[in-house]
């Protein structure tokens, strides 16, 4: 699955103060805002998108799981075609 990196502007005390009192209660930052982009999602866009979506990504990831055949070797040529003859 190919995944995106969000830039977020946010107030560097802010955050400080949010990352201390996380830090406190063993709360992650990147694991609660991917929680929380996930509620977006699911609250906005609608559940045959997301039961689509879901599908696409799962035949992309089996079809990278899948043993790709080796190629044919070529022919190999005549021994007339070799010569010229």
């Amino acid at each position: 699955m190919k995944t995106t990196t969000l830039t977020v502007s946010f107030n560097t005390e802010k955050l400080d103060a949010l990352t201390y009192h996380m830090g406190k209660k063993q709360a992650d930052l990147p694991a609660e805002l991917n929680d929380t982009i996930q509620k977006l999602y699911e609250k906005y866009v609608p559940q045959a998108t997301r039961e689509y979506l879901d599908d696409k990504i799962a035949r992309d990831e089996s079809a990278k799981e899948r043993p790709r055949r080796p190629a044919r070797p070529a022919p190999a040529a005549s021994t007339e075609e070799a010569t010229g003859a």
